[in-house]
């Protein structure tokens, strides 16, 4: 369990990494354009578009003198503009990462892994 820390007057707040994954997934799905986290078979290189229970296989979250550093493996809309939809990923999800844990977000990296046809 990797963890990032906020001390405050009251004591220590520890909050799990995977917890802050499964809130920027969540926020990340909520995106125009994203259809979902993609998971990589690095044994064959296929990727496939994971289920919202397992979406946190597709989102890395790093912690750096308190900073976090997040990576997103997406695969988006097809017709959608990807600049657009990455940009908006990103503002979103910083400002409702760091409301949430108190911590700043350093870095947001976008893979792009698929694009999908939504009926």
């Amino acid at each position: 369990m990797k963890a990032s820390a906020v001390n405050t007057h009251m004591g220590s707040i520890q909050i799990d990494t995977e917890v802050i994954a499964q809130y920027a997934g969540a926020v990340a799905n909520e995106c125009f354009g994203i259809v979902g986290m993609a998971g990589i078979n690095m044994r064959d290189g296929f990727v496939k578009l994971l289920k919202r229970e397992s979406m946190t296989r597709g989102i890395h979250v790093g912690v750096v003198n308190n900073k976090l550093i997040l990576d997103f493996h997406v695969i988006v809309s097809y017709g959608v503009s990807i600049l657009t939809v990455s940009e908006n990923l990103v503002s979103n999800v910083k400002y409702r990462v760091e409301e949430f844990t108190g911590l700043s977000v350093a870095k947001i990296n976008i893979f792009v892994e698929g694009v999908r046809v939504i009926d």
